[in-house]
């Protein structure tokens, strides 16, 4: 019996290392290699060849016998008892500390052991850390992949508990009750009113921003618009009638695409609180983005209501129907020449990316006014007016403006600056990030390029030395007639690292077709508000040998 026990225990080692789960049968126990033979013959009988031979394949086959009587009994169990944990357990497993663990549907994963091998890269897969994998998942279609499945259930450690309950809702007295769900990529700015931004890597993944991912700019709660009842009122000239369209009427103009980026007075703000502070939510390099905007155009509409150019100077003013407490709307305001001018492609966009549009994003109805400032794309619009002056808002007359790095609180005059409309050449890097390791040999570098008024971007230049060097990136993304360059260029940049380099400092900046170029620094640029902050972009590295 001790040398039954012994061929035993030598069979079972090493079929003990391997990883048991109960989604996969471990073929491997079934092969017939050394490791299941005794490794101390010497302890039987060498006069009876046979019988040694015997007594170790019968071991080896009572040890393999056992080894599965373990696994059908592993396999049960862990069937008929999973592990449960809460969705508060799961969000405090966020760092490779204390483990990595996200959830997919009601199961747990924990993936610390994967995230260096996501084919994507590390940092995609630790946007959802500590959450549900899904948001992300729906943003590329492998996932939908049998073999990633497979791969994820390797890495199950149990489920989630069926009484865990979702987050309490906020009370109905409070006027972001009623926001919608947003996606959890988001960097979130401020959450009443919700402003967020992509992260800069998912930023220029693709041409035209994913929808769920794109920059979120609001000022007040979003309000719950029903469309059948929905009507845009559009002031006619004195002495008519004004028109009151459904989102129906809306529809029978004729129907014009256009693809715009969308860039925040704000965007880049954080670099200039760096050098002074400044008032406003801290935007990084993620308030723009880029979509497929479908509507009727608004000179079409104001041309319907009776309005024409006139000699004198006019504005067309916005409303929109999101309020505060005391009634007071957004509202915004652009010239009517460049509403009325059939080439400046402004619209009234009830389509965003091929779908009506989502309420974060103005759901009926919003202006588009391409290559123009954020702050004038009114959304969930309410009511459109001719007016001889600009519109009265508090965000067109007392905001928005750019101002002297030598205008304070206590001087600043804003009735003395022009609203901000066109915006100035911009560009940023987006990936590899600031402060990230980069290996030795070549790095690839990453962002996009966009300036105001339809001026297309010709060149971007891209620097590993903090602006003694330059080289120019290649520009992707779609073609733009002169002066319609509605949206932004993509470029990415492959170039060797110096050898022996062990930091990088990379800088970008682009040049539009009328030469404009960013300034090299933000001290000069500084106002009070840190808007149109557009100096080179540095991103700063450390490279491993």
């Amino acid at each position: 019996m001790l040398l039954l026990q012994k061929a035993m225990v030598l069979g079972l080692r090493p079929v003990c290392r391997l990883r048991l789960t109960p989604s996969r049968l471990c073929i491997r126990a079934c092969c017939t290699d050394d490791s299941f033979q005794p490794q101390h013959p010497s302890l039987v009988s060498s006069g009876n060849n046979y019988s040694a031979r015997g007594w170790g394949l019968l071991g080896t086959l009572l040890g393999f016998g056992a080894v599965l009587a373990y696994h059908d009994r592993s396999c049960k169990a862990a069937q008929k008892s999973p592990r449960i944990y809460t969705r508060e357990e799961v969000s405090s497993h966020r760092t490779p500390e204390t483990g990595i663990w996200v959830t997919l549907g009601c199961e747990v994963f924990d993936v610390t052991e994967f995230v260096d091998l996501h084919p994507g890269g590390p940092s995609k897969l630790m946007l959802a850390a500590g959450g549900p994998l899904e948001p992300f998942w729906a943003l590329y279609a492998v996932h939908s992949q049998s073999h990633v499945r497979e791969i994820l259930a390797q890495y199950k450690i149990g489920e989630l508990s069926p009484e865990d309950k979702a987050p309490p809702t906020l009370e109905t007295s409070d006027p972001y009750a009623d926001d919608p769900p947003r996606h959890p990529a988001l960097q979130v700015n401020s959450q009443r009113p919700f402003n967020a931004e992509p992260p800069p890597e998912l930023l220029t993944e693709s041409y035209i921003t994913p929808t769920p991912l794109f920059f979120t700019r609001n000022h007040l709660p979003v309000p719950n618009v029903d469309p059948d009842t929905y009507r845009l009122h559009v002031a006619g000239p004195p002495g008519t009638k004004s028109l009151s369209l459904s989102l129906d009427d809306l529809c029978q103009f004729p129907k014009h695409e256009i693809t715009v980026t969308l860039q925040c007075a704000g965007n880049r703000r954080s670099e200039m609180n760096q050098v002074k502070t400044v008032k406003g939510l801290e935007w990084r390099t993620g308030a723009i983005s880029t979509a497929r905007w479908a509507g009727a155009r608004l000179c079409d509409v104001l041309a319907q209501a009776g309005h024409h150019l006139c000699e004198t100077e006019a504005h067309v003013c916005f409303e929109g129907l999101d309020s505060d407490s005391t009634g007071s709307v957004y509202g915004a305001s652009i010239p009517l020449t460049r509403a009325m001018d059939p080439e400046a492609e402004v619209l009234l966009a009830y389509e965003m990316n091929g779908e009506p549009l989502p309420r974060d994003h103005g759901f009926p109805v919003r202006v588009v006014v391409p290559g123009v400032v954020g702050a004038r794309h009114v959304k969930w619009l309410g009511k459109i007016s001719v007016e001889s002056e600009e519109s009265c808002s508090h965000w067109q007359r007392r905001d928005y403006k750019g101002f002297s790095p030598s205008v304070d609180w206590d001087t600043v005059d804003f009735d003395s600056a022009p609203s901000i409309q066109e915006l100035p050449v911009q560009s940023a890097i987006t990936e590899p990030r600031d402060g990230e390791m980069v290996e030795s040999g070549e790095v690839t570098v990453k962002g996009y390029a966009w300036s105001g008024g339809g001026r297309a971007v010709i060149r971007v230049d891209v620097s590993l030395d903090g602006g003694l060097t330059w080289q120019a990136a290649e520009l992707d993304g779609e073609e733009q007639c002169p002066r319609k360059a509605w949206a932004w260029r993509l470029w990415q940049l492959q170039v060797p690292i110096p050898p022996g380099q062990k930091e990088l400092d990379i800088v970008c900046k682009a040049v539009d077709d009328s030469y404009n170029v960013q300034p090299d620094t933000v001290a000069p640029i500084w106002n009070l508000r840190g808007v149109l902050s557009n100096a080179w972009h540095h991103v700063h590295v450390c490279v491993t040998p």
